[in-house]
């Protein structure tokens, strides 16, 4: 399999250590409860997909500044706040396979960690010295939390659409890789025509990104930290099955759907879902979907991208969303 990830960090490797650096430096304390949860934290981080295509998108455009770093840094801590706070209104005991903070402390534990990262991002955001860049996270804030919002109503209603579905969808996944494009682009001072192109571009890559996510939930697998059928477990109706269900004109299996938005089927009946879903080409549906939008972004890549390594890069990472396996 193509090595995506060293091709997306290639022309940004010396400013995605200098992120690394200021970003751990950002996540630590003297005091010890504090910093125990910090440095778990910190041991836990991903491969840093946000931070990256905030550096290349303000390389595609000009030169990573000092206010990129900062946006960066304030960006990643925002989402991890958020990851830590989603845990705890999930009742999650895990994370990508790893134990959730929630779960190694306590739910009042893990809620004033999540603040203190919160506060943390809005103190790194100051030093971007830029009120565009101030305004757009403090916005993205409210965006976040009203998607979580907007999925617990979803969740708890009859209606199942796929409108719905990417409502959700564009504020919580989405807003955050649009939020890299756009933070990227106003830290170098690109135009507002290519701010909006490449806040349009990440949320593109969102999209992409979270249904890839949401097809590996009809999947076992230990690599996800998730079993099968965990969404549903939760109320949650995905792209393969709304598509399925919607395309059934099936009384029994729209009852069925419905009994798992209201948290009231057994075992067995999420996986007659699942499996319905797998054998009426909702998996396949989902792609197609990927690869439509696929196509979208690397227009604009082909079209708005000049230098040739950072035009690699974004279409390795592209590519990468839409090829992952975990």
């Amino acid at each position: 399999m193509t090595d995506y990830l060293s091709i997306i960090r290639q022309p940004i490797e010396q400013e995605l250590q200098q992120f690394i650096s200021l970003f751990n430096s950002s996540l630590t304390h003297a005091d010890g409860t504090l910093e125990q949860a910090l440095n778990y934290i910190r041991q836990r981080a991903g491969k840093r997909m946000r931070p990256m295509l905030i550096l290349l998108t303000a390389k595609a455009l000009g030169s990573v500044t000092e206010s990129t770093h900062r946006a960066a840094v304030a960006l990643e801590l925002l989402h991890t706040a958020s990851l830590v706070h989603d845990d705890i209104v999930d009742e999650a005991s895990e994370r990508r396979g790893q134990r959730s903070v929630n779960a190694v402390y306590d739910n009042k534990v893990a809620v004033l960690v999540g603040d203190y990262i919160l506060s943390t991002a809005l103190l790194s955001v100051c030093k971007t010295g830029r009120l565009d860049i101030v305004n757009y996270l403090s916005a993205l804030g409210q965006t976040l939390s009203n998607g979580e919002i907007l999925q617990l109503t979803s969740n708890g209603s009859e209606q199942i659409s796929e409108q719905a579905y990417y409502d959700v969808i564009k504020q919580k996944t989405a807003a955050l890789f649009e939020a890299c494009c756009t933070m990227g682009a106003l830290s170098v001072g690109a135009s507002e025509e290519d701010v909006k192109a490449a806040a349009h571009f990440g949320q593109t890559l969102g999209i992409i990104f979270q249904i890839r996510d949401d097809i590996f939930d009809y999947f076992p697998s230990p690599q996800i930290g998730k079993p099968t059928g965990n969404d549903m477990l939760e109320g949650k109706l995905t792209l393969p099955a709304i598509h399925c269900v919607l395309e059934s004109h099936d009384p029994e299996i729209m009852t069925l759907a419905q009994r798992v938005k209201s948290h009231e089927a057994a075992a067995a009946d999420i996986q007659s879902l699942v499996d319905y879903t797998l054998s009426h080409g909702g998996i396949q549906y989902a792609e197609q979907q990927m690869h439509r939008l696929h196509s979208e972004a690397l227009q604009y890549i082909n079209e708005r991208v000049g230098d040739t390594e950072v035009n690699q890069a974004l279409t390795a990472y592209l590519d990468f969303c839409i090829q992952r396996n975990k």
